[in-house]
């Protein structure tokens, strides 16, 4: 079912009638684009469900629970279960069903029970037990195995948002007389997942858009949020959240680390070359939404000074018509086309649909909040974005006394903005509703790379709620999400896991184990990577399918190292060798049969640090070499 729009936003409604405001669009626009956004918010959920295992009319194969990025195998190939996007994606649905469609439980359930299972599946990240680095793999096949192709891992955000999404449901069942079901079947996938965020918040990974090695804004919003919420529904549910001890850290981080007095620095401790001005710091705050919370509130909610500094800032950069053709002749007073950055050169670089549902439902967001707030404060940082489009601004606290006051002007200015940017979605979206990862910066602005995107359909909904006032229940407790002490301070928490066998996860048990780091000089070309591979089935038993894919993040021309680290099982004897995986479907290529590695694992120390490196090998590729198939 539908859900119907809330009394705060037929107000909205009324006041956008009533209140004369400079750029404001007529009743009739309004009218129109509450037609389409009513009719595009049912494609867009259909979509996604077409888009989940096991009865997706457009996933066929894909397990119960998986819930696919795009149904599309070729240029590109998104055809796998993201973390990230599967648990976004869910959140969604738990939304959604908190709203009365009911239906949506079974795709929840199945998604517990696939994530359970997933948590335990090791991978190239590493291993589920005995220290969780296993849960930092970004991407699965659509059967729920291991993905071993070279990617951007480890990635920290998809354990803290799957715990977010669960902590929702979980939430549900407690209030629905189901305590016991949320403590021992849900709690326990939340529990891993928890760990894992206290444990590695600290350590870098790859951002949002699985480029940058580095420490990311999204992800430590996200994982923010999940430690308090987590924390939260432990207290509810009388268990131990371990882990969550660090949301006060990870606040201080978030607040003292990205801002750069104009925006946030989208990703730091790594040299991108780029401004920083990046789509998942609005996206970020997006996530982390509460109609409840404060806008000085640790978390960047998106009333927060700063937040709208940054989404000026980040909008802004994309009116460049030369960049961007799409946006030419387009005023400042109006949302336009954006996309992840302005550096940006996958499949040339081009708006995408969520990130510009998503600039229209950070909007809807903060004038929830100004809603709920009854207030509106404009200060020295905030007062650039809200002078593009209420000239009349200032740096002032603004109240809400009657329809018409400024307050109430102000918060229909925005309100405008934010549909405006919804107009561009509407523009650009084809008359059968389906919803790509991109649309061309360039004429003829069509829709282009992954068809049907998952998270394209995700975010259209979740800005329609937001839009019809229809808001998720509050995470952020009434004194504020964290008290950020004076002084930030690096550390984490060990992480406790096990299997959540209630959930449906195999009972997976740990050896001994010690970590060895495989590292081969090979000269390589772009596009061809290097596995390892060896007689134990760590390594893929000599399987070049499962074989274990190594990274070139310290490759150079003067050492073109690539390198992993695995963790073997205790005093056994490795034989290994390496693999050229080629491009263009070209036959892999094996080392020369003379190279005959061999090496033991030293034996286990169990009170030694689990993330040590105990054996470094120090190799050269031996066999003949690959050439582009020039694809």
């Amino acid at each position: 079912m539908m859900g119907f729009p809330s009394t705060k936003a037929i107000a909205r409604l009324l006041v956008l009638a009533v209140c004369s405001v400079a750029n404001a669009s007529g009743i009739k626009d309004v009218n129109d684009l509450e037609s389409f956004i009513e009719e595009q918010r049912a494609i867009s959920l259909q979509r996604v469900l077409d888009n989940i295992g096991p009865d997706g009319s457009r996933v066929e194969g894909a397990a119960a629970g998986a819930v696919i990025a795009s149904p599309t195998k070729d240029d590109p190939n998104y055809f796998f279960t993201w973390t990230r996007d599967a648990s976004l994606t869910m959140k969604v649905l738990v939304d959604e069903f908190l709203l009365g469609n009911e239906k949506l439980q079974t795709y929840i359930e199945d998604f517990i029970h696939s994530q359970a299972v997933l948590q335990t599946v090791t991978n190239p990240s590493g291993t589920f037990l005995p220290s969780g680095t296993g849960l930092g793999e970004p991407k699965y096949n659509v059967d729920l195995t291991r993905f071993n192709g070279a990617w951007g891992r480890p990635q920290r955000d998809g354990p803290a948002l799957r715990a977010v999404a669960l902590i929702g449901y979980s939430n549900w069942l407690v209030a629905n007389g189901q305590k016991k079901k949320a403590k021992e079947v849900v709690w326990p996938v939340i529990s891993n997942d928890l760990s894992f965020v206290g444990q590695y918040w600290n350590s870098t990974g790859f951002d949002t858009w699985e480029e940058v090695l580095g420490s990311s804004f999204f992800t430590t919003q996200s994982q923010l949020r999940a430690l308090v919420e987590g924390a939260t529904l432990a207290d509810t549910l009388g268990v131990e959240c371990t882990g969550c001890d660090q949301a006060p850290q990870v606040a201080c981080f978030l607040q003292e680390a990205y801002w750069n007095g104009e925006y946030f620095i989208a990703n730091i401790n790594a040299d991108t070359g780029r401004t920083g001005k990046d789509a998942n710091t609005v996206l970020g705050s997006v996530a982390t939404f509460d109609v409840n919370a404060k806008c000085d509130d640790p978390s960047v909610q998106p009333c927060n000074s700063q937040g709208l500094s940054n989404f000026k800032a980040w909008v802004d950069s994309f009116r460049n018509s030369t960049l961007y053709p799409i946006n030419e002749g387009v005023p400042k007073t109006q949302g336009i086309a954006v996309g992840r950055y302005t550096e940006d050169v996958y499949y040339t670089g081009n708006p995408w649909y969520l990130i510009t549902a998503g600039a229209a439902e950070y909007l809807y967001d903060a004038v929830a909040q100004w809603e709920t707030q009854g207030a509106l404060t404009i200060d020295e940082i905030s007062l650039p974005f809200f002078l593009d489009i209420y000239p009349a601004a200032k740096a002032k606290t603004y109240t809400s006394k009657s329809k018409c006051s400024e307050f109430s002007k102000i918060l229909k200015a925005v309100t405008t903005y934010a549909d405006s940017f919804v107009a561009v979605v509407e523009k650009y979206t084809p008359a059968d509703g389906s919803l790509a990862e991109q649309f061309n910066k360039t004429a003829p602005f069509n829709p282009t790379s992954a068809k049907d995107l998952t998270w394209s359909y995700a975010a259209f909904v979740s800005m329609a709620e937001r839009r019809s006032g229809q808001y998720p229940p509050s995470w952020v407790p009434a004194g504020g999400s964290v008290s950020v002490p004076d002084q930030c301070a690096p550390g984490s928490s060990k992480g406790v896991y096990a299997p959540a066998t209630a959930a449906g996860a195999p009972n997976v048990t740990v050896t001994c184990t010690s970590n060895v780091r495989f590292e081969v000089n090979a000269t390589t070309y772009f596009g061809e990577n290097i596995l390892v591979a060896g007689n134990t089935t760590d390594l893929g038993s000599w399987d070049v399918d499962n074989a274990w894919p190594l990274d070139a993040a310290s490759y150079s021309d003067r050492r073109p190292v690539w390198a992993a680290t695995i963790a073997l099982t205790a005093g056994e004897t490795v034989s290994y060798a390496y693999i050229r995986q080629e491009d263009c479907g070209q036959d892999p290529i094996r080392e020369s049969a003379t190279a005959n590695r061999t090496l033991i694992v030293p034996a286990c120390d169990p009170n030694a640090d689990p993330d040590d490196v105990v054996v470094v090998t120090d190799d050269a590729w031996h066999g003949p070499t690959g050439n582009t198939g020039g694809c």
